[in-house]
């Protein structure tokens, strides 16, 4: 069974939808979406610098579109029977699960993105990677030092968000096992309780859309649940923004479901990282460059009858 994932925020480098304008089609659709939502995703995507695109406002609608397209390369053929994003790749994921249309997609993310933007502007706040170290002993670390588990990505891997000062403590008083503390270059403390203002501007934009239910099983962030329904899939994409990705949870029930092969959305490789280190024996391919969909393709065609 495949599993097509898409990444979050921070996977973004400058210039990587270069070479995927370069497929039949895809300049006129990037140009297209960013007519609709107001953001010139072509420059974003090829000749903006790193701290261009690491803008929230810029870099969620460019991550969810670069997914898209890349999916769309793959051509008909691709009937994946899990979909799923991490954080903002949960709008990727509702856009090819049917839940909503591109366009509807972008417009809605490209508020999520200004509106976390605004949100993370109210207060100094951050985040920081945790490099080793048990769950079980972390987790309740964090809380003590008023810090949210913001991602729990499965494989170890667990990000830390809250006030500077927070994460200054953290830095300071490391739980017990972890190695290293890691400031992220990221505008705030995502899916935290610092989100909330968000998530208001977002109902309100949510009530506008008409979603349909999922054609292919739709995995959440928040619990790692197939979710039935479009009304819930909406109403879950809005309070994410203020909840934890579990990650882990979802990578559980791929493995419920029966995946034997994974492919990441562009720009791919944080995912399968996880996924090599959390699923063994599930074949994965990271969709990075246009080079990368013959391989892709290949597990489309030996998993998807699986």
């Amino acid at each position: 069974m495949l599993v097509l994932v898409a990444p979050g925020q921070g996977a973004q480098t400058p210039g990587f939808l270069t070479p995927w304008l370069e497929l039949p089609g895809a300049a006129d659709r990037l140009a297209a979406w960013s007519d609709a939502i107001g953001l010139d995703l072509v420059h974003y995507g090829t000749k903006a610098d790193a701290d261009d695109i690491r803008d929230t406002a810029v870099a969620q609608p460019l991550l969810v579109a670069a997914g898209l397209l890349s999916a769309a390369a793959l051509g008909d053929d691709l009937r994946p029977g899990v979909v799923a994003g991490h954080s903002v790749g949960e709008f990727t994921a509702a856009a090819l699960a049917g839940v909503l249309d591109d366009t509807a997609a972008l417009r809605l993310v490209r508020t999520r993105g200004l509106a976390m933007a605004d949100a993370a502007a109210i207060a100094p706040t951050g985040m920081s990677a945790l490099l080793g170290g048990d769950p079980e002993v972390t987790v309740p670390h964090l809380e003590k030092l008023g810090l949210t588990p913001a991602n729990v990505n499965g494989a170890g891997q667990i990000v830390a968000a809250g006030t500077l000062e927070q994460l200054a403590a953290l830095a300071e008083d490391k739980p017990e096992g972890v190695r290293r503390v890691v400031p992220l270059k990221v505008a705030g403390a995502f899916h935290t309780h610092h989100m909330a203002p968000a998530v208001a501007t977002l109902e309100q934009a949510a009530k506008e859309l008409t979603p349909a239910d999922p054609k292919v099983t739709y995995v959440s962030n928040k619990d790692g649940q197939a979710v039935a329904t479009g009304t819930e899939v909406l109403a879950r994409l809005v309070g994410q923004v203020a909840n934890p990705v579990r990650w882990d949870l979802c990578m559980e029930t791929f493995q419920a479901l029966g995946a034997t092969a994974l492919i990441e959305a562009c720009p791919g490789g944080t995912l399968t990282g996880i996924a090599k280190r959390a699923l063994p024996g599930v074949a994965t391919v990271a969709l990075k460059t246009p080079d990368d969909l013959d391989a892709a393709r290949t597990l489309v065609a030996e998993h998807t009858a699986v």
